[in-house]
């Protein structure tokens, strides 16, 4: 499945559905790098897909980065219409760890 996602975005680089794909397929296998470069760019190509940044927001709560995972929660909050109830859960978990 990886190679034929690569493969959609060489033919269609814009693919942001392939991109999207692409970070799960890596989060799968714990490579955080290209998961993070993958969502970042689903966010360039769509700065309003709410998957992806929530995602982002995930990943950057496990790498304790609590300002950045706030700020893209926040982000998400502010234009969620599908994944509002996860948003949420999120951001009383970033309360929660931000104040250990």
């Amino acid at each position: 499945a990886k190679f034929k996602f690569e493969q959609d975005i060489v033919f269609n680089p814009k693919s942001e559905s392939s991109y999207l794909y692409l970070s799960k397929i890596f989060k799968y296998f714990k490579k955080k790098d290209l998961e993070e470069q993958n969502l970042k760019t689903v966010i360039l190509l769509n700065p309003l897909n709410e998957e992806a940044i929530l995602n982002l927001a995930k990943l950057k709560l496990d790498s304790s980065d609590y300002k950045k995972s706030k700020e893209l929660n926040d982000r998400l909050i502010s234009l969620c219409t599908k994944f509002c109830k996860q948003s949420q859960k999120l951001k009383k978990e970033i309360e929660n760890l931000s104040k250990k």
